[in-house]
C-alpha cells in the first residue's frame, strides 16, 4: 500500500510540475509576443495602447485631387475646389448632427436627396427604438477620390478623414460603439452636377441641346457646340448639390 501512494504521489508530482511548467511556458510565450507587438510585458495593456494611438491616428484619405481638379476645372472653369470642400466638409458634419438630434431642422442649405437620407436614418432609428449620438465630430481632412461624367451627368465624389464618438442605445444602454473613445473613419460624400435642379428627373440628369442646330450636347460644361460650333450658352440655371454621403471604413481594434 505505501508503494502504491508513493506512485501517486510522484504521478501528482509529475502532473502538477508539467502544468506548471506549461503555465510558465504559455505566459512566456504571450509575453514575448506582447513585447514584440506592443512594446510592454502586459497584452492587455499593449491592447489598450494600441486602442488608444488608434482612436487619435486619422485614417489616411484616397485623394486624387491633383489628378482630377484639373480635369474639372478645364470641364467647369467656374468651379471653386475650395468652396465646394469647405461646404461638404460642413454639410457631412450638420447630417450627422441632425441624426444626434432626431430632426433635419437645421440642414437648410442641404439638397432634398441629402435630406431624405438623413430623415430615413432618423426613421428607422426610431422605428428600432434606437437614439444615435455623433458628437465631438472633426474633420482632418477632405480630397476628392473620384471624377465621373455618365447619363448627362457629372459626380465628383468627395472623401473626408472624420474623428467623432459614435455611439448606439436602446432602452437607455449602450449596445454599440463607446461614448469615451474615439471613432476614426472615412466618410464619402458625392457632388453632383445639375442643370435644372427643378426639371431634374428622378436620378437628377438632365439633357442639353444647342440651340443652334438642335444637337445634343454631350459633355457637360462645354461652352460651344461640337456640330455647329455655335455658342452654348445653358437655359437651365447650373447647380452643384451634394446628393449622398456613405461611410468607408471603420477603424477599432
Amino acid at each position: 500500500m505505501p508503494d502504491r501512494w508513493m506512485v501517486f504521489a510522484v504521478i501528482m508530482l509529475c502532473v502538477v510540475g508539467g502544468a506548471a511548467g506549461l503555465v510558465f511556458y504559455v505566459r512566456s510565450r504571450v509575453r514575448r509576443f506582447s513585447r514584440s507587438m506592443f512594446g510592454t510585458d502586459s497584452l492587455i495593456d499593449g491592447w489598450k495602447r494600441q486602442e488608444r494611438e488608434l482612436a487619435a491616428t486619422p485614417c489616411s484619405v484616397a485623394g486624387m485631387t491633383r489628378v482630377y481638379e484639373p480635369q474639372i476645372q478645364r470641364d467647369f472653369p467656374e468651379f471653386n475646389w475650395v468652396q465646394f470642400r469647405n461646404k461638404a466638409e460642413n454639410i457631412l458634419v450638420m447630417a450627422l448632427g441632425a441624426i444626434t438630434a432626431g430632426s433635419i431642422g437645421a440642414m437648410t442649405e442641404c439638397s432634398e436627396a441629402l435630406k431624405e437620407q438623413v430623415r430615413g436614418q432618423i426613421a428607422q432609428n426610431e422605428r428600432s427604438g434606437i437614439r444615435e449620438t455623433y458628437k465631438d465630430i472633426r474633420v482632418h481632412q477632405t480630397e476628392i477620390t473620384r471624377y465621373e461624367k455618365k447619363m448627362g451627368k457629372c459626380i465628383i465624389t468627395l472623401q473626408s478623414a472624420v474623428e467623432h464618438i459614435h455611439y448606439k442605445e436602446r432602452d437607455g444602454r449602450i449596445f454599440s460603439g463607446r461614448e469615451d473613445l474615439m471613432e476614426q473613419t472615412k466618410y464619402n460624400v458625392e457632388l453632383m452636377y445639375i442643370q435644372d435642379e427643378s426639371r431634374a428627373n428622378a436620378d437628377h440628369g438632365v439633357g442639353l441641346n444647342c440651340p443652334n442646330c438642335g444637337a445634343p450636347i454631350k459633355t457637360l460644361g462645354v461652352k460651344r457646340c461640337e456640330y455647329c460650333g455655335s455658342e452654348v450658352t445653358p437655359i437651365n440655371m447650373q447647380v452643384w448639390s451634394l446628393q449622398h454621403y456613405y461611410e468607408v471604413s471603420y477603424q477599432r481594434v
